[in-house]
């Protein structure tokens, strides 16, 4: 015959992960700050693209004109 599981006191694990994910759960902090992350992070990409992009054709038209003196 199979003992009952004893209830869940605040000391144990399993009830500190629980309360924890019903806190975070309701803290709407956390994601707010991810979506910014985010859009800045696509800012950051874009900026580094472009700014590898007029190096490519900056240093192209300097050889172009080096070459022509």
């Amino acid at each position: 015959m199979l003992k009952p599981e004893p209830p869940l006191n605040s000391n144990t694990p399993l009830s500190t992960i629980s309360t924890a994910g019903r806190r975070a759960a309701g803290d709407e902090e956390g994601g707010t700050a991810v979506k910014y992350a985010l859009i800045a992070a696509g800012v950051g990409v874009a900026v580094a693209a472009t700014v590898y992009s007029l190096g490519a054709t900056t240093a192209g038209l300097y050889q172009t004109i080096a070459n022509l003196l």
